[in-house]
């Protein structure tokens, strides 16, 4: 593999095409947005300067990576030559499916479609296409640039070979793929956003305030970051996508939403995104009143 595209230029997006970039990889990235674009090579920029105040990288480093990247606007164009598209956009399933039946049509006959999805089926995504064999998902961990963990999820026709090449390619990328199989909410996910929709329930119900739940699960726990600040650094609109899409998959409530994500989320307080949800990122107080203000 010489040639990745990745589609969608948000966080996630540019990440991937980071770390593909500064792999030695030539990369493609797509949006229908030019200022989606511009905005991810900014994050790229600032993301490489401080890997290079760090000394991670070296100047050279930092040059070859941005080198090594192209944008796009038109997906034709951006897809044509690809050996593997990593598919970044959006955590909504019918906006994945028409996005692989685009790609499908697009794409070498050869080339691998991979999906970024945190919870959506590989299965039904796959089925979008004509070559279910080589759809699989790459789950990466947020920010990229610095987390290890890729979740390798292998749809129901995933081949044996598309998914050891892209075990083998996430090591490339100095990353540590894991293999999980494909059911709602894979396996982060699926631990991961119950203890967070319990962190609000707590707050919902008053037991304890936001800063209070969060230093209890750092200082208790020994998690580096709390569950509401890790929900706000998420997005609680995504948060809340996840959710449903276990509750849906699973139909147990155990993974039905708090109301407070559910209110929040349509007041448009969605995190650091935002600048603000269960923390204000304004600079003024905390979000815990808006939450506060829900839950009476």
């Amino acid at each position: 593999m010489k040639q990745i595209a990745v589609i969608g230029a948000g966080t996630m997006g540019n990440g991937i095409a980071h770390v593909f970039a500064q792999s030695g990889f030539r990369v493609n990235l797509v949006d229908i947005s030019e200022k989606a674009l511009e905005k991810g090579v900014q994050t790229i920029e600032k993301n490489l300067d401080r890997m290079l105040a760090k000394e991670r990288i070296s100047a050279q480093d930092k040059e070859s990576t941005l080198q090594n990247l192209s944008t796009f606007t038109d997906m034709s164009a951006g897809v044509e030559k690809a050996d593997l598209v990593v598919e970044a956009a959006t955590e909504n399933t019918e906006l994945k499916l028409q996005i692989f039946s685009n790609l499908d049509t697009l794409c070498p006959k050869d080339c691998i479609l991979a999906t970024n999805t945190s919870s959506i089926s590989i299965t039904q995504i796959a089925a979008a296409t004509s070559r279910p064999e080589q759809v699989i998902g790459m789950h990466f961990m947020n920010p990229v640039p610095i987390m290890k963990l890729v979740e390798i999820i292998r749809g129901y026709s995933t081949s044996d070979e598309v998914t050891n090449r892209i075990m083998e390619l996430s090591r490339k990328l100095g990353k540590t793929p894991t293999e999980v199989n494909d059911y709602p909410g894979f396996v982060a996910n699926r631990i991961l956003m119950p203890m967070i929709n319990e962190a609000m329930e707590t707050l919902f119900h008053g037991v304890a305030g936001v800063a209070e739940i969060d230093t209890v699960m750092k200082l208790g726990m020994a998690h580096p970051m709390g569950p509401l600040q890790l929900a706000d650094f998420i997005g609680l609109d995504v948060c809340l996508s996840i959710l449903n899409v276990m509750f849906d998959g699973f139909k147990d409530p155990k993974y039905a939403p708090c109301p407070l994500l559910v209110n929040m989320v349509a007041a448009g307080k969605l995190g650091v995104k935002t600048g603000e949800g269960f923390y204000d990122y304004s600079g003024s107080s905390k979000a815990e009143k808006v939450a506060a203000q829900f839950s009476e």
